[in-house]
């Protein structure tokens, strides 16, 4: 081989190591998918054998029970003949993710948390349709489970829930549905369960605090996501879905200045809805403090505030705070709001310190796509439950009811 041969020879090797080395480098640096020190999706592999299995196998057991044990050529003997409980996922009474059906409202304190549908859009002041998103969330809530693998929590084994059905609305009627409304969600936190409401058009979120708010001598704060600031004191001469948190911040228990309203702008925002909010110093952040403050930040602000002197907080979550193109099926539709990542994690973040009772508003199935606008309202709700269950934060409200529930 020649002096120049040699050489090349020298060069190459010398670059094939050096990119070896530099190649190996690199993959130091990523993550072992098989070492559950590193990433989370291992790890939530093996937290699921922690999980007990004990209320899925009493629902395996009820179901063969009252629903007759399957038929004989069927080599898995936990079906049953008629569809009891969770499976199949396209069968069954759709209640809220299959949670069993309370028909005696006075047994509802049994559980942790109660679903309770407000089928009302008399305060919608443009696209009705509200009063059929409980039945739309309730529909394609039969399409989850309730294990969550990247959390590690399985609501069945971890919490009680219930579906104590529909509040009864008078649909000519908004005062007399607002007392209806009320009493349904005082009799649910009288009993310290948890209300979880589905709505409805944004006017129900008044009734549904005031009913919280008449059981107890405490302070309750509001977190509201939303696009709309819905707190000026009428519109169209009623209190309607634009109105809520002018009405609820009256309630002496109430303060506005723990009224926190995330994600408010865009041009659906009327001009009297502001100069309420500026006389009343309630806590505003939009989209663009959003941006700028990201997130966690925002979150952390909002707890402080909706807290701050109170004993309890509220979530009241308008599905149109989320960006237009994802919730379809809505009254008031608007462009530039969050993505459903930065939705889940909002309410994870705000959830975790424990919430006395939430609500979902603002589904409307007539104008939704897919049911996809009805699957973001359920996943509102079961991220808020999971993130409730896995900081061991539910049921911590129930130290603040402290007063009998009188009926309207």
């Amino acid at each position: 081989m020649s002096i120049a041969n040699r050489l090349t020879h020298k060069l190459v090797t010398r670059e094939i190591a050096r990119a070896s080395l530099t190649l190996q480098q690199a993959r130091a640096h990523h993550p072992d998918p098989f070492n559950p020190k590193v990433t989370k999706g291992w790890k939530a592999a093996l937290k699921e054998a922690e999980i007990p299995r004990t209320k899925f196998d009493e629902e395996i057991a009820h179901a063969l029970e009252f629903g007759l044990p399957g038929a004989s050529s069927l080599e898995d003997k936990t079906i049953p003949t008629f569809s009891r409980g969770e499976l199949p996922h396209f069968a069954g009474i759709n209640t809220f993710l299959k949670a069993p059906y309370v028909e005696d409202a006075r047994q509802v304190g049994m559980y942790d948390c109660a679903v309770v549908g407000v089928p009302f859009d008399g305060g919608c002041t443009y696209r009705p349709g509200t009063r059929f998103g409980p039945q739309g969330i309730r529909r394609i809530s039969a399409l989850y489970t309730p294990y969550n693998y990247e959390k590690g929590i399985d609501l069945r084994e971890q919490m009680t829930l219930c579906d104590i059905g529909d509040v009864f609305t008078i649909p000519a009627n908004i005062e007399k549905s607002f007392d209806q409304i009320s009493n349904a969600v005082a009799h649910i936190a009288s009993t310290g369960t948890m209300p979880i409401i589905l709505g409805g058009d944004h006017s129900i979120g008044f009734p549904t605090v005031r009913g919280i708010a008449s059981v107890t001598s405490k302070n309750i704060g509001i977190i509201h996501v939303d696009r709309h600031a819905d707190i000026q004191e009428k519109d169209l001469d009623e209190r309607m879905h634009t109105t809520p948190y002018f009405h609820a911040t009256n309630l002496p228990n109430v303060n506005p200045k723990n009224l926190v309203q995330i994600g408010i702008g865009g041009w659906q925002v009327p001009r009297p809805a502001v100069a309420n909010m500026v006389e009343r110093e309630t806590n505003i952040f939009t989209m663009d403090d959003i941006e700028q403050y990201g997130i966690d930040k925002i979150a952390e602000m909002a707890l402080e505030r909706a807290w701050d002197g109170c004993d309890a907080v509220y979530m009241s979550y308008d599905i149109d705070s989320i960006e237009a193109a994802f919730v379809p099926g809505t009254g008031w539709p608007e462009p530039g709001g969050l993505l459903p990542r930065e939705a889940l994690k909002l309410v994870g973040l705000i959830a975790k310190e424990g919430l006395c009772g939430m609500e979902v508003v603002e589904v409307s199935p007539p104008y939704d796509h897919a049911d996809i606008t009805s699957l973001m309202a359920l996943r509102i709700v079961v991220d808020a439950l999971g993130a409730m269950v896995s900081h061991g934060t539910l049921g911590k409200h129930k130290h603040i009811i402290d007063k009998p529930y009188v009926p309207i």
